[in-house]
């Protein structure tokens, strides 16, 4: 970020330059209740994500040797 321009310079970025003039813009744009939408639309994906990589750490947790060693009782 370029401090004295205040917006990105990266010609990828998905600001695409506009940086925090692109928040002020979309705020005249949408309603509370949009942006609120969208937040937690966002809150959401991340909720997912998170749930495939538990899901993927536990099927490896169980491949794992078991810990430990058994002892036969008698």
């Amino acid at each position: 970020m370029n401090e004295e321009t205040k917006h990105c310079d990266n010609p990828s970025c998905f600001c695409r330059g506009f940086g925090p003039q692109a928040t002020a813009f979309a705020e005249h744009l949408w309603s509370k209740a949009t942006c609120d939408h969208f937040r937690n639309s966002r809150i959401e994906f991340l909720k997912g994500l998170r749930s495939l990589i538990d899901e993927r750490i536990d099927r490896l947790s169980r491949r794992a040797e078991p810990k430990g060693t058994t002892v036969p009782v008698d």
